[in-house]
């Protein structure tokens, strides 16, 4: 089947990979079909997951503040059924999703606002913040987005914020409590600005005590686990952030620093970057980025127009595979073309093994996205092995034969085809084709 390589960009980098039929309906317009899908928006999550970070957090503190050794085994229980829960359903929607790109989105997103479980006061709706804070946005503003976000439970306890007190604060002064800088400093080096955004620490120390208050409620008070605003706890007075003065406001303070932050042209040159790096190349054109980063200041941070952008970019299409896939992007490309999502035990040991567990990423500049970081031989032998387990797991394997040629078309190497051909198992062909370098890379 002759398939052009703007089909199979599209297929497998806009979205995870191609099924059958893809390659076909997605040629006669492949762009048009990335952009379609900005328009209809990210389709939600099953509605059995926990329906709210909030209720998860409450129930969570409920079990916690038991005590004992039963409670204690039935929070580790609930906290990991949850995880298992959130896991599968975040991959059945990357593997089956009608709107790849959208999936493709989310998962870009959650990393750039990346909260990890490796902080273990957020075990159990870790998941539950890319649901709730990011699903909704990937389309809309990015203010919109960036105020979920840092509203959000996950966040503000990831980086402590629902216990930064201002020190002349009424909290503050009563308790001889301090400032935690956690949040304000990733929102100026990872979220918005970036590392050469030009800030300072005095900008830092600013954001931190503009947003002193923004916490979590208690078991104790209305809707626990939800976004609170603590007047005792906010550091009091005007504060200057990029050179410009904030009135004392109490939360309008922070409300209007975000603001500011999601339209700086640094914010605006550093999503561009992150954008056109992850759809594009480790190295994307400069031009692109520079393109990208105008629509953004002229939209005011549209998402939808933003990504557009990125879709419309000549470089994006220019070559195949030109990015590597994480180990996260391979199990849901594997997924989508067989059709065969793992079980969640079987889907997270696997990730363990390939050391991208989703949630546990190991600092809040989240997974790395350039091949450098997810390239050294042991690595690649686990991707191998993998491959292999995975094929062997397939309760009815497919025509190894057929499932290359609706993914790739002609694209694969003859050499590549030939191994599948000759291989003496349709499970140990499709271990080949999952393994092969035109697989791993999209």
């Amino acid at each position: 089947m002759p398939v052009n390589s703007a089909a199979l960009i599209a297929a497998t980098r806009l979205g995870f990979a191609a099924r059958a039929g893809d390659l076909e309906a997605i040629g006669r317009d492949p762009r048009g079909w990335a952009l379609a899908q900005l328009r209809r928006g990210a389709a939600p999550l099953p509605s059995n997951l926990p329906s709210s970070a909030s209720m998860v957090v409450a129930e969570l503190e409920m079990r916690r503040n038991k005590g004992d050794v039963e409670a204690k085994q039935a929070f580790n229980e609930r906290v990991k059924a949850v995880y298992f829960a959130e896991i599968s359903a975040r991959m059945d929607a990357a593997s089956q999703s009608e709107t790849p790109l959208q999936e493709r989105l989310c998962h870009f997103w959650s990393n750039h606002f990346t909260v990890s479980i490796l902080r273990p006061a957020i075990r159990g709706y870790a998941a539950a913040f890319e649901r709730e804070a990011i699903r909704p946005h990937v389309t809309g503003r990015f203010h919109d987005m960036l105020l979920a976000v840092v509203r959000h439970p996950a966040m503000l306890v990831y980086l402590d914020n629902a216990f930064s007190i201002g020190p002349d604060s009424m909290i503050g002064v009563r308790r001889d409590k301090g400032l935690n800088e956690n949040l304000g400093r990733e929102l100026l080096e990872l979220h918005t600005l970036g590392v050469d955004g030009g800030y300072t620490q005095a900008d830092v120390e600013a954001l931190a005590r503009i947003l002193t208050g923004w916490s979590v409620a208690t078991l104790k008070e209305p809707n626990p686990g939800s976004f609170r605003f603590r007047p005792a706890a906010h550091e009091p007075g005007a504060k200057v952030l990029l050179g410009r003065t904030y009135a004392e406001n109490g939360e309008g303070e922070g409300q209007a620093a975000l603001q500011a932050l999601a339209t700086h042209p640094a914010t605006a040159h550093h999503i561009a970057f992150k954008l056109a790096r992850y759809f594009i190349a480790d190295e994307p054109p400069k031009d692109s980025v520079l393109r990208i980063a105008q629509v953004y200041r002229d939209s005011g941070g549209d998402l939808g127009r933003v990504t557009a952008a990125v879709v419309t970019e000549e470089a994006l299409w220019r070559t195949p595979f030109a990015k590597l896939r994480t180990p996260q992007d391979m199990v849901a490309a594997a997924a989508r073309v067989t059709g065969f999502t793992p079980p969640p035990p079987m889907l997270v040991n696997s990730l363990r093994m390939l050391d991208q567990m989703p949630f546990f990423a190991p600092s809040p500049a989240g997974w790395p996205d350039t091949a450098a970081d997810w390239i050294s031989p042991e690595a690649v032998l686990r991707r191998a092995d993998w491959c292999q387990t995975f094929a062997s797991r397939l309760p009815e394997p497919p025509d190894p034969v057929a499932l290359a040629e609706a993914s790739f078309g002609e694209a694969l190497p003859d050499e590549t085809v030939q191994a599948i051909r000759r291989a003496p198992s349709r499970r140990i062909a499709i271990a080949l084709l999952l393994a092969s370098p035109s697989f791993q890379r999209r």
